[in-house]
């Protein structure tokens, strides 16, 4: 009985419903990502966890903080590594990562100091800390990462053109004109 099917056969890509790595999403990015959504939600957890406060502001910012974290990083974590960003209607996934990213990074550097600065001192508000500074750290992670791979999204200088195997020439005015009399 002969096989039907060599061993080079390969599945279809586009039956699949998990798109890592993709040119929205490597793998390296889709780790830092889940690393982040893991990091936030242990926070979110540790943070609902506390059951006084002497200034409730700081913990109901942290909560905030991590808990948009967790949910926003999960979403786009779940749009990226899937086909469903294709349905979004959305063109420019990169700027929205890098922003997203950066402003959540921002925040959570914030929330974090703020809550570490006012808290009663126990424990489980020193862990929710401690996990609030960690996702930050994941958070700061995937932005280095991502200006190093794919470069600062909104930068407006091209880069110049390549012509026949070389760099395209630009072309500069003379400062000199030909025919003019001394």
């Amino acid at each position: 009985m002969t096989e039907v099917y060599s061993t080079t056969t390969a599945p279809n890509p586009k039956n699949s419903c998990f798109l890592v790595p993709s040119k929205l999403l490597d793998w390296n990015q889709f780790v830092l990502k889940a690393a982040e959504v893991l990091l936030s939600l242990v926070a979110f957890v540790l943070e609902e966890l506390v059951s006084s406060c002497i200034s409730c502001t700081p913990l109901y910012f942290f909560e905030f903080v991590s808990c948009t974290a967790f949910l926003f990083t999960a979403l786009l974590l779940i749009l990226l590594s899937t086909s469903l960003h294709q349905k979004v209607g959305i063109s420019c996934w990169s700027k929205l990562d890098f922003v997203y990213t950066a402003g959540i990074s921002i925040l959570l550097l914030i929330s974090s100091i703020v809550f570490a600065a006012s808290n009663t001192g126990s424990n489980l508000e020193k862990v929710a800390v401690v996990f609030g500074f960690l996702a930050l750290l994941a958070f700061l992670l995937d932005v280095g990462y991502f200006v190093k791979t794919r470069g600062f999204p909104f930068r407006t200088d091209p880069a110049p053109g390549v012509s026949n195997g070389g760099p395209a020439v630009v072309a500069t005015h003379e400062t000199e004109r030909l025919n003019e009399q001394p």
